[in-house]
């Protein structure tokens, strides 16, 4: 059976928004004790929002959840994933069956504890740690206006819903998010505050006393109080929120855990089941006399009703696309695919780069990218976290993503590293554009969590990171990256990239943007560096991860590995070696994580077992062992830099071309 058992027991024919909302409750305290697990008191306190929201405001259609110009729904506190789930069980999504509610927290099930991208349709975005369903929500935003700046409000139409709780509004990204949704005046954005005064600990007053909607307010919102429990209230602020000019704050005061018989109101329905005694005595104070997962037929059709409300204006909008002299565009932007000839003018500058040889810093190597593919993709959004000059971001003559009209394509995101990767995340997933955003490498320690949480859902999502190593020099080790590409290279499903030159960096911003299904990290160096790519190549080798740069003259006796700044050092190694009569060949691993996917042959040509194994990186060791074995040597960093010249460091670090000799020949 794929729906909940349907009954006519003691409901009306017309059943109130009071008896839908119920219908959310009963739902998530059930399926919380079944699993013996989760967060019921949220569902059960913002039921009575949540209905109103879906069956009177929110633009969808349950049977098409990919419709381009649906609303987005955020649940920020994910913690509360059970409202999510009975919603689009009760509104009728197909994957949202009885089974799965009944499954709730299990392995193999949709319904996973907190809400995850890509297993449920109608789940927009992977929330659980908080702050960052907001955070993300502001993307979401920004492309939907972006869109209808571009292709005009026919077919970009629609408003980004959230709903966050006193733990989203306490973690720092939140005011990050805020500032930059009321700087850019989002007004399809509406954020609905779970405003119960409850966290995990008891009373938010223990922790927090700070008045978030002045916060709001200051930040540039319209922000509305209501009783989060009487519907005409929550309707009157629902629709109030869709004729503002900014992003507006609905604080909905509400009790958690309503409706169940004693606990109503305690921190202890946060997130705990109720157990079967409070249930029953639930049940009985809801007059709701059904079995666990069993609904009302009224109800079930009430619910089934508001599912297929959009249905009508979802055909409309497909006529509308059909009859538009955009319709391919659209909907080939939508789908993630890339514009015919998107590379052209790369190739042809890569072309000309081997014969040229530029040398210079691979920010420069990167912004060179950026600038042969800007125009050909223009998808392209990006920005930088108040570093644009030194990130090399901005394309010359692009206009500035502002209100009111929206349609530039560069975002200044501020000083906000957290606030700008969650943003982008939001971005990728909306759909119709491909963010990337700029800061200094040491930096994302910031925004760390935002691109984990992207690589988890396997967004396209690129991460401009320059002043990559003690090569950015007299700033100084608080702005030296050490462990960051091991700490980086760590996270499944992102790439990292380290070119070595400006053709393999146009090489890794091909891959990042062909990989539609990860992010990418592109770290890239302050200080110039020669060009090593000098032989014309008939494949994008950056895309092996690892290749032969050079061979050895002869059966080699050592092989080299680098990334970046440090490939000219072993180049120059390997001359010595050679001239020694030590026949040495030379990698470059511009992508840890692509060279893992290449077969296992070709892993094991690239390793050169039986050669003695050198790698330098001006970075920690972790993570080299793969190349090296437990024999091999490292030069690189065992700490923190300091401040002087790039030189000078590199130096007094011992992270040169006679180190990497001495390591070389100490184990022949």
């Amino acid at each position: 059976m794929t729906d909940a058992k349907i009954t006519s027991k003691n409901v009306p024919e017309k059943p109130s928004l009071n008896k839908m909302a119920d219908a959310i409750r009963v739902l998530s305290m059930d399926a919380v004790e079944k699993a013996k697990s989760g967060h019921p008191g949220m569902p059960m306190g913002m039921a009575d929002v949540a209905t109103v929201l879906f069956s009177k405001f929110l633009k969808f259609d349950a049977s098409r959840p990919d419709w381009a110009d649906r609303d987005r729904f955020i649940l920020s506190a994910g913690h509360g994933s059970m409202l999510i789930y009975s919603l689009l069980h009760l509104t009728g999504y197909k994957a949202a069956t009885r089974e799965e509610l009944s499954n709730f927290r299990q392995w193999g099930s949709k319904t996973a504890g907190h809400p995850e991208f890509g297993h449920m349709p109608g789940v927009e975005v992977t929330t659980g740690p908080l702050g960052q369903g907001l955070a993300t929500s502001v993307g979401f935003a920004m492309a939907e206006r972006h869109l209808a700046a571009k292709y005009g409000d026919d077919l970009v139409d629609h408003r980004t819903w959230v709903i966050a709780g006193d733990g989203c509004l306490m973690e720092g990204v939140s005011q990050e998010a805020i500032a930059l949704a009321g700087r850019y005046r989002l007004n399809r954005l509406t954020v609905l505050w779970d405003d119960n005064e409850i966290t995990i600990d008891g009373k938010v007053s223990l922790s927090d006393t700070t008045d978030q909607k002045a916060r709001f307010k200051a930040a540039g919102w319209a922000v509305k109080a209501i009783d989060g429990h009487d519907t005409k209230a929550i309707k009157s602020a629902l629709q109030w929120a869709t004729r503002q000019d900014k992003p507006t704050l609905i604080a909905c005061k509400t009790q958690i855990g309503r409706g169940a018989a004693t606990m109503a109101g305690s921190h202890k329905t946060h997130g705990a089941a109720l157990g079967a005694a409070e249930i029953a005595a639930t049940r009985l104070g809801l007059a709701w006399e059904h079995e666990p997962f069993d609904l009302p037929e009224a109800v079930d059709k009430a619910w089934k009703k508001v599912g297929r409300r959009g249905a009508k204006e979802r055909k409309a909008w497909e006529s509308r696309l059909a009859a538009s002299s955009q319709a391919a565009d659209f909907t080939r932007a939508m789908e993630g695919d890339l514009p015919a000839g998107a590379f052209d003018k790369l190739q042809a500058k890569i072309a000309e780069l081997v014969e040229t040889k530029p040398a210079q810093a691979t920010r420069q190597s990167s912004g060179a990218a950026l600038d042969e593919l800007f125009a050909a993709i223009p998808e392209l959004i990006g920005g930088s976290a108040d570093l644009t000059g030194s990130n090399n971001t901005f394309v010359k003559d692009t206009p500035i993503f502002d209100a009111p009209s929206y349609e530039g394509r560069y975002v200044n995101w501020g000083i906000r590293e957290f606030g700008m990767a969650a943003a982008m995340n939001g971005l990728a997933l909306h759909g119709g554009v491909i963010p990337y955003g700029g800061t200094f490498m040491v930096f994302s320690d910031y925004s760390r969590p935002a691109i984990r949480l992207g690589a988890l859902m396997g967004v396209r999502a690129i991460h401009v990171l320059t002043h990559d190593s003690i090569g950015l020099g007299e700033d100084g080790p608080t702005h030296q990256p050490v462990e960051h590409l091991a700490a980086l290279r760590a996270i499944p499903n992102l790439l990292v990239f380290r070119p070595a030159d400006t053709v393999e960096a146009m090489e890794c911003w091909q891959i990042a943007l062909q990989t539609k299904d990860r992010p990418s990290a592109l770290a890239l160096s302050r200080q110039k560096t020669p060009a090593v790519r000098t032989v014309a190549a008939s494949e994008n080798l950056s895309a092996r991860g690892a290749y032969e740069l050079r061979a050895a003259n002869g059966e080699a006796r050592v092989t080299l590995f680098a990334t970046g700044t440090e490939v000219p050092l072993a180049l120059a190694a390997a001359d010595r070696l050679e001239a020694n009569n030590t026949p040495t060949r030379v990698v470059s691993v511009p992508c840890f994580g692509l060279f893992e996917q290449q077969d296992a042959a070709y892993q094991a040509s690239i390793i050169g077992r039986g050669t003695v194994r050198v790698a330098v990186e001006a970075a920690i060791k972790q993570g080299w062992e793969r190349f090296i074995g437990e024999d091999g040597a490292f030069v690189g960093m065992t700490g923190f830099g300091a401040s002087a010249p790039a030189e000078v460091l590199y130096d007094k670090f011992g992270i040169t071309t006679e180190a990497v000799v001495a390591a070389a020949k100490a184990r022949l």
